[in-house]
């Protein structure tokens, strides 16, 4: 085994950025210990830890968004104190969030210029603004229209104005946390392709990521953090994906788990989708006579690119939207069924009562307020159950009681049901929607995204979870942008393209490559 970099190590002698003894306290977290760092100057440096390793605070350090409590910061070899993000813009480092920083109703112009309009008159500076994000744009193969508003753009967009944003504003070291959750496999290519294009232009990158394939793809070295502290440093060449997994979690990670045969008897359906069609406000068909039914006892996941109807698809049965056409039948505990058409929708509210629950793909959007408590945010949409409740009023006692539990078992971190919402790591935050929603047994399971922006030890923990949900007899929805997961959880797998179903099959009959023709070609096999 290769040994650990120590501070102090030869590497350090053409560095643009080092990063000595950095210690960062929250209260009584705290998040980076005497952590050492030295990125090589043109190379991309992969950052990776699990949940709460402190790889985003450390980031955010560098960014400036906090002060270091101590130790210090080098660029090009010369001492800073960066106490601000625009100290660090000052000095050549930008940064995109794995959690976007932009303003929806401003346009893709307006924000890479915020801050930086330049120019006596703003219509000048946005004239000359115009030009370089069209130059910038087109060099590197973004496609991005500089008039569009944010609101209106899909989340693999917004990527790329964040990205745009830095280069804009002269970034020579760029930082990018998570860059890869909200990206298809193609734009993930398109992405990486750009950022080795800034190395070949002497940029120096910094990627905190998850996904340890796209460390041994993409860079030329890899520090491992564990518990706010760095734990390993290698070359990239001379590691492995597996390595640097149990560098990540501290031990061996678990067997692989076999493929389940399916049963020679499917149980009851539990949710039956019958030709439903939707457009969005502009008059794009998003679902396009979408047909299939899910049984209990099963995860049904869905597989194709982002952006073909499956985010539509899980916002319609949960409630958020209506059919347009076509209906859904949902198979209650009572034995009776509730029918959801455009003449008699379901609200969110009902559908939980129905024993549906629902996991958004967007945590930010759908599932948290980041501005309440961890007790409150694991309350969300169960207030007026009756164990949380004293008459007319909110148990708060209960809840406080009840969400401490809930992070234990759940593995959230750290376990303060005090603790702000927006304090919690990415992952975390995952784990606490998670364990809100598996807590009260649902018949059915919509999920989107389970492990976005999750470690590989969480990922372990969640998928069990689904498992264990799954033979307690739920009927669970899965969409993922990560085929491999799809593939992993399945019990059988539906392909969506264009809005449409393109195919279901089961998962013992589902390969990477069957699965890509289903995507492309658009042939219809008999739905299940």
């Amino acid at each position: 085994m290769q040994a650990v970099t120590a501070p102090g190590d030869p590497v350090a002698v053409d560095c643009a950025v080092e990063m000595r003894n950095i210690h960062k306290r929250f209260g009584q977290v705290h998040a980076n210990r005497g952590v050492d760092l030295a990125v090589r100057r043109g190379s991309i440096h992969g950052i990776v830890g699990e949940n709460g390793a402190g790889k985003s605070t450390l980031m955010s350090v560098l960014y400036g968004f906090h002060e270091a409590d101590e130790g210090s910061i080098l660029i090009d070899g010369k001492p800073l104190r960066l106490t601000c993000p625009q100290d660090a813009i000052a000095h050549g480092i930008g940064m995109v969030h794995q959690h976007f920083m932009l303003v929806d109703r401003f346009t893709v112009l307006e924000n890479i210029v915020l801050g930086a309009e330049g120019g006596l008159t703003l219509a000048r500076g946005m004239n000359r603004a115009r030009t370089e994000v069209t130059r910038l744009s087109l060099e590197f193969g973004l496609g991005v229209d500089s008039d569009a508003r944010i609101r209106d753009l899909p989340v693999s967009v917004l990527q790329r104005v964040e990205i745009l944003k830095a280069l804009y504003k002269g970034a020579r070291v760029l930082i990018l946390d998570e860059p890869t959750a909200v990206l298809s496999p193609d734009e993930t290519q398109q992405l990486f392709r750009m950022l080795l294009e800034l190395r070949a232009r002497g940029a120096t990158i910094l990627i905190v990521t998850h996904k340890l394939k796209e460390v041994m793809d993409l860079t030329d070295r890899v520090t491992v953090m564990r518990a706010g502290s760095v734990v390993a440093t290698r070359d990239t060449p001379a590691t492995t994906a597996g390595e640097l997994a149990e560098l990540m979690i501290g031990r061996r990670l678990g067997a692989v788990v076999p493929l389940r045969v399916p049963q020679a008897h499917p149980l009851a359906p539990r949710l039956r989708a019958d030709d439903l069609h939707w457009r969005d406000a502009h008059g794009v068909t998003r679902l396009n006579g979408v047909s299939f039914t899910l049984h209990a006892g099963e995860i049904l996941g869905v597989a194709g690119v982002s952006g073909n109807g499956q985010s539509e698809l899980l916002e319609l049965l949960a409630g958020l939207s209506r059919p347009q056409q076509g209906s859904f039948r949902i198979e209650c505990a009572d034995g009776k069924s509730r029918v959801v058409t455009a003449a008699h929708p379901c609200r969110p509210r009902e559908m939980r009562r129905l024993g549906i629950a629902h996991v958004p793909e967007h945590r930010h959007r759908f599932a948290l307020v980041l501005d309440f408590s961890a007790w409150e945010s694991a309350a969300l949409g169960y207030q007026d159950d009756a164990d949380l409740r004293r008459g007319p009023f909110l148990a708060a006692a209960a809840m406080r009681e009840r969400c401490k539990g809930l992070m234990r078992k759940f593995d959230v971190r750290p376990v303060d049901e005090n603790l702000i919402s927006s304090k919690f790591s990415g992952g975390n935050q995952q784990k606490l929607v998670l364990a809100r929603e598996f807590a009260r047994a649902p018949r059915v399971l919509l999920i989107g995204q389970p492990t976005r922006g999750v470690d590989i030890g969480a990922i372990e923990f969640i998928h069990a979870r689904l498992r264990e949900l799954r033979d307690d007899g739920c009927a669970v929805l899965l969409v993922s942008a990560e085929l491999d997961e799809v593939l992993a959880l399945s019990d059988r797998v539906m392909v969506m393209s264009a809005g449409r179903v393109t195919g279901v099959i089961p998962r013992l009959e589902a390969t990477e490559r069957r699965l890509g023709e289903m995507m492309g070609a658009g042939v219809v096999r008999e739905v299940a």
